[in-house]
């Protein structure tokens, strides 16, 4: 994602989530109430899985980084890390945060089993542990992620409308995530409970490290499996997937089937204005991050996480964590004012470049 303006306005900033669940602490947290062990002037440590997928470097850092800084008088100080999609090195990562005794850690895991030993490390260090975005294993504290369930759905619901009653006139394929990341996982089952019965899956993926040329790949195999033109549709986990299948289908021949996506990246919505993709999941960042920030901040100062963390989430490892989980919204060419230009994501002219003026001035995004 390219030149967000990080404009992004207050009022996302917010973290009023509507939510289920006791605010009791219990099971898989930390954050009893105490007196603070440290002051504003905490180290937090803070692990994203890759740099591929535009949204880690281009939103999820600065936002967490801007938001401790918020919240602690610009004392507190964020140290990264980027584990490039490689969970050894990640696991290295923490070690070095350890050894250099961060006051809490922020990790959104490559590989959610892979990283419990090292969850397991920071515990033992009396380092808290905040979950982001993936539920790791281990004895994590918080979590904080969108409804990914609701996510898959989202995107089966939409492919659904899109296809309209030609939903059994063919074959759709369907391109997962990774398996080693549990949010592809709740992806897949959220949209199966929509799909299943409505349309005939032709083939089905999980897509090795959420790689775009993987999904191309594996594109290739479905349309020389399926033939190009019994396919009619394609469930796509994310955008930078929906970038290799839409290549893949071009190379075929095939154009004018809904593919979905998720992430709203500049690319994905920039398909989307041109009608080559149909759809992205638009999840709000800025929400997201400020919370991991909050509960970082409030683990390492011994606070309770009872004012921000309003739902429980149990992973393989820990039952009830508290968590927050942040709402989605389907975009479509008919809501990008509202969505990401609205909440200053991006500007016209970043969507609108003059390879996409024509098909922006149709919709009237000007």
């Amino acid at each position: 994602m390219r030149r967000a303006a990080f404009a992004v306005a207050a009022g996302a900033m917010a973290v009023s989530l509507a939510a289920c669940g006791s605010a009791k602490q219990s099971g898989g947290g930390s954050s009893k109430s105490s007196s603070p062990k440290k002051g504003d002037a905490i180290t937090v440590g803070l692990l994203l899985p890759e740099n591929q997928t535009a949204r880690y470097e281009k939103f999820d850092k600065p936002l967490i980084e801007k938001k401790v800084q918020e919240l602690t008088g610009g004392k507190g100080k964020v140290v990264y890390a980027n584990a490039k999609q490689d969970a050894s090195l990640q696991n290295q990562q923490v070690d070095t945060m350890i050894t250099n005794k961060v006051d809490v850690l922020i990790v959104d895991a490559v590989d959610a089993a892979a990283i419990k030993n090292s969850v397991d490390k920071a515990k033992q260090a009396g380092i808290p542990v905040v979950a982001y975005d993936r539920l790791a294993q281990g004895p994590i504290d918080a979590y904080t992620s969108f409804d990914n369930e609701t996510v898959g759905k989202t995107q089966g619901e939409a492919l659904l409308k899109a296809l309209g009653s030609k939903a059994k006139s063919g074959k759709i394929v369907m391109m997962n995530g990774s398996s080693t990341d549990p949010n592809a996982a709740q992806f897949k089952k959220g949209a199966h409970e929509v799909l299943d019965g409505k349309v005939n899956v032709g083939k089905e993926y999980d897509t090795k490290e959420w790689k775009p040329e993987n999904a191309n790949s594996n594109m290739e195999g479905a349309i020389s499996a399926l033939g190009k033109k019994n396919i009619i549709g394609v469930y796509s986990a994310n955008d930078g997937m929906a970038g290799g299948i839409i290549t893949a289908l071009k190379q075929a021949g095939i154009s004018n089937i809904p593919v979905t996506g998720q992430d709203a990246e500049l690319a994905g919505v920039q398909r989307i204005v041109s009608g080559e993709q149909y759809m992205s999941v638009y999840k709000p960042y800025a929400p997201e991050a400020a919370a991991a920030a909050e509960m970082a901040v409030d683990l390492a100062q011994g606070k309770s996480l009872d004012s921000v963390a309003k739902d429980k989430v149990d992973s393989p490892t820990t039952k009830q964590v508290p968590s927050v989980l942040v709402p989605v919204t389907a975009l479509t060419k008919d809501n990008i004012k509202d969505t990401v230009i609205k909440d200053g994501v991006y500007t016209v002219a970043d969507i609108c470049t003059s390879q996409y003026k024509a098909a922006c001035d149709k919709i009237g995004l000007k």
